[in-house]
């Protein structure tokens, strides 16, 4: 892996993961170190001895079986539940050989129990596994998409602008703009005072030095470079993900009339994309908080479901009413029509 690629993300612990023969993840005890160090779990000043005792434990044994009777000597009830939510976590992507293998079983049965917090660690050290060693700094922007929730902005000339939600939050109460949204219409020169670059070809290898600072915007309009850059990552997540080849393109509507499967790949577009497909009306709000189309086709049709094989697959990601894009990177797994599952 470069040197830049390399210090992608260092806190995420991707470096302390291992891979196996099949060039899966597999979990080892200094990945489990790198979940125990993260703010939620850490104790701090005010912890009680036992707190401290338990996470010292930890960290020297992040294997440890703890009982129910130990976490309860915790004085902190919510600093108990942080740890008892942790060791459930911990036994989830244990039980599985591999990370890929966890992650498929994080969405199994009824429904997700752990924290998005978690889930979007272990789908930020899968992204970088999937970027590979020679990654752009626009796939690795583009890639935050999965894990990180954005802001979006549409600016006066149409221009689609993103932002990681929580950076434009904090430089927002650093800065004094009172509204979110605001930081980013105004253009230039507020963006330049908050350190918030748009990432292009002339300044994109500065993402390498400040990669954890999520602080570089997007532009989500057709035909830029992000986009393209977006559907490669996307196609490099299934293949990793399924041992499935597909390829992705933008599209501008579906002009379908044999339209046969759809996959949202967050919650909003999931709605409209089914409102579509019975035929429901879309107002004009929805219209406007759809942010892009795309097609997805299978490179071999046999590794779908027989009765949509060599059928489209249209995908489509939106915004919601606040104007956040919260991606759902599972979604594209689950709700492939896969003849089978890696």
């Amino acid at each position: 892996m470069s040197d830049s690629a390399q210090s992608l993300w260092p806190h995420a612990g991707y470096a302390q993961l291992k891979t196996d023969a099949r060039g899966h993840l597999t979990v080892t005890d200094d990945f489990l170190r790198v979940l125990l160090l993260r703010p939620e779990l850490a104790p701090i000043e005010s912890s009680c001895a036992h707190e401290i005792q338990i996470h010292e434990r930890l960290i020297e044994n992040p294997r440890l079986n703890l009982q129910a009777p130990d976490l309860a000597q915790i004085q902190d009830p919510d600093a108990a539940e942080n740890m008892r939510v942790w060791l459930r976590f911990r036994d989830r992507i244990l039980a599985k050989p591999t990370l890929e293998a966890s992650y498929w079983a994080l969405f199994e049965g009824a429904g997700v129990d752990v924290p998005p917090v978690l889930v979007n660690q272990i789908t930020q050290v899968l992204v970088q596994h999937v970027l590979g060693n020679d990654c752009t700094p626009l796939e690795v922007r583009a890639a935050e998409l999965l894990f990180r929730t954005q802001k979006i902005s549409v600016l006066d000339d149409g221009s689609v602008m993103s932002a990681d939600y929580e950076t434009v939050e904090r430089h927002a109460l650093e800065s004094g703009f009172g509204s979110v949204g605001e930081l980013l219409k105004q253009g230039g020169i507020p963006l330049r005072t908050v350190d918030l670059d748009v990432i292009q070809e002339s300044n994109q290898d500065t993402y390498w030095d400040r990669s954890e600072r999520f602080d570089m915007v997007a532009c989500l309009n057709l035909g830029q470079d992000l986009i393209s850059a977006f559907c490669q990552v996307l196609e490099r997540w299934v293949l990793h993900l399924t041992a499935t080849k597909v390829s992705i393109q933008t599209a501008r509507e579906i002009e379908d009339a044999h339209w046969v499967w759809h996959v949202g790949l967050d919650a909003q577009a999931s709605g409209m994309l089914n409102d579509l497909y019975t035929g429901s009306t879309i107002d004009e709000d929805s219209q406007r908080r759809m942010l892009c189309l795309f097609v997805l086709n299978f490179e071999n049709p046999s590794d779908m479901l027989s009765e949509v094989s060599g059928k489209p697959v249209y995908l489509a990601m939106a915004m919601d009413t606040q104007q956040l894009l919260k991606i759902k990177p599972q979604n594209l797994l689950l709700n492939l029509p896969l003849a089978r599952r890696s």
